[in-house]
């Protein structure tokens, strides 16, 4: 290693060698990770959340460019920690592949990434882009069930928060759930109108804004984290101020282009006190500055005339974190051969209407609701017994998991529909046999208002009855490494609870319906 005052005297450079040895390990990177990257692309097309992922290459690449006067004048010496970490990555890669679960395989290309840019480096090299790298983190999709879950939550405080905005200009309002009633409209807040469209694209935005920021690490927190509760707020104001223009101006002002511009407003809106909230903590503490100091974008000097130039010799680690690559590449190949298996099974279609005593009548999801849960296939069916004793049965099945599309669990939903959930418990189902054990379910008694249900709920899934949505996720990880498989189903059974009732013969009544339907599930639900 060299001195800081040597350093100014010579300036590192890249041999044509070694940009080829470099243009190779991206080739084998994106033959490495070409599934997870495509899946990743349509992802970005699909997800409005994710649609800023584009950029995100890019924006890399120009904060790298950025910090090209200090690798300049660094030397690189390779790290084998780098090498490790490349294997690490290609450990995922292949537990992400054989398991079919893609998110694995997209966090393993940055984790590869990362291992790559660290062997040829070594740690004086690394840490000026390793906040660029890390970066890249933003453009890879959470898993859906977890985007699922977070925008259940979101969609609840955002209505919440709304309805509080439309009270607060004297508009008499009521809010089940995530449905606004404004009597003569019903506004509802579907998961488009979560905040999520706000909240991915502006932390990716604050995270640029704090790294380039010069102030003390803890302005830099600020200024990132600040940018999810801002995005909740700000969302719910909007929600707010929709809710009035419609009491005010009609239901149109909830629908096409003004609801979508009013949507781009509020995200310039919270950019706006992002740059607000910049120039304060620019000019507090011991340390104050401008705007224009705190907050500037500074570009790579040329070149000296008069500096040395020197080559740099190719590490021995990038040299192994590539053979490590080609091992990858070849692998990828045979990997891909592993097709999911998908089990025959029985269409809900051909589901018996009437089971001993009970007779159903099967009805159909609005393709609003369709469009979020993404199942292959499901029933949903009303059961009567004696023209009194009344149970809800609905299943979803998924005939694949595998990039993140699963069950909705009723935990998250059921409070959208303005439910409060009043008791939560795990339950023996008497008389009910799945798997030659007692059925375990979730038992669930939800109220709203004067209204009471009981609700029973599983994960059936690969042979198993699993009713913790944690566990759902291991076994789906785990089947699919072991059995290739990932299919699976919800299933949730609901019953009323007559005013004054009692909650033991609402129990008894789905238990009865319960044993009726278990046995019948094997035919639509493979093991």
């Amino acid at each position: 290693m060299h001195s800081a005052s040597e350093s100014n005297q010579f300036i590192w450079k890249t041999s044509s060698g070694m940009w080829a040895f470099v243009l190779a390990i991206a080739v084998l990177l994106g033959i490495t990770f070409y599934a997870g990257i495509r899946e990743m692309i349509r992802f970005w097309d699909v997800r409005e959340e994710y649609s800023h992922g584009y950029m995100i290459p890019f924006i890399t690449a120009f904060l790298l460019w950025q910090r090209k006067n200090i690798l300049d004048r660094t030397e690189f010496s390779g790290s084998w920690a780098g090498v490790m970490l490349v294997l690490f990555g290609y450990v995922l890669f292949v537990l992400g592949t054989l398991s079919t679960i893609t998110t694995i395989v997209q966090y393993a290309f940055l984790v590869v990434i990362i291992g790559t840019a660290l062997s040829i480096t070594g740690r004086d090299g690394i840490r000026p882009i390793l906040v660029p790298l890390l970066f890249l983190v933003f453009m890879i999709p959470l898993p859906s069930f977890f985007l699922n879950n977070l925008s259940s939550q979101l969609q609840l405080i955002s209505s919440e928060l709304g309805v509080a905005v439309i009270r607060a200009f004297g508009i008499s309002v009521f809010l089940e759930g995530n449905v606004i009633d404004l009597g003569s409209y019903k506004l509802q807040v579907v998961e488009a109108c979560s905040g999520l469209r706000y909240l991915f694209p502006l932390m990716s935005l604050s995270f640029i804004c704090a790294y380039i920021f010069r102030g003390a690490f803890w302005k830099r927190a600020i200024i990132f984290l600040s940018s999810i509760p801002l995005t909740v707020l700000m969302n719910s104001f909007r929600i707010g101020v929709i809710g009035v223009l419609v009491e005010y101006w009609g239901p149109a002002q909830a629908e096409g282009f003004l609801h979508d511009f009013e949507g781009w407003i509020v995200f310039m809106a919270c950019f706006g006190i992002i740059l607000i909230e910049i120039w304060l903590l620019a000019r507090i503490g011991k340390n104050k500055m401008s705007l224009r100091d705190a907050f500037s974008i500074d570009m790579p000097d040329p070149v000296p005339k008069d500096a040395e130039i020197r080559k740099r010799q190719l590490p021995k680690q990038y040299l192994a974190a590539g053979g490590l690559l080609l091992v990858a590449a070849i692998s990828s190949f045979f990997l891909a051969a592993r097709a999911e298996i998908q089990p025959p099974r029985a269409d809900f279609a051909s589901f018996p209407m009437k089971l001993g005593n009970w007779q159903g009548k099967s009805s159909s999801m609005e393709k609003i609701y369709l469009d979020a849960l993404k199942l292959d296939d499901y029933i949903l069916a009303d059961y009567v017994k004696d023209g009194k004793s009344f149970t809800n049965f609905y299943a979803a099945y998924y005939a694949s998991q595998r990039t993140g599309e699963s069950a909705h669990s009723p935990r998250s939903c059921i409070p959208g529909g303005g439910w409060r959930i009043t008791s939560l418990t795990q339950h023996l189902v008497d008389g009910a046999i799945s798997g030659g054990a007692p059925l375990r379910v979730n038992r669930l008694v939800i109220q709203k208002g004067d209204h009471k249900q009981l609700v029973y709920y599983w994960f059936q899934q690969r042979g198993r009855v699993i009713t913790n949505e944690y566990m759902v996720k291991w076994y789906l990880f785990w089947d699919a490494l072991t059995l290739n498989r990932t299919d699976g189903a919800l299933v949730r059974l609901t019953t009323m609870i007559p005013p004054g009732g009692d909650v033991a013969a609402a129990d008894k009544q789905l238990a009865e319906f319960t044993g009726e339907v278990v046995g019948r599930l094997k035919e639509y639900i493979p093991d």
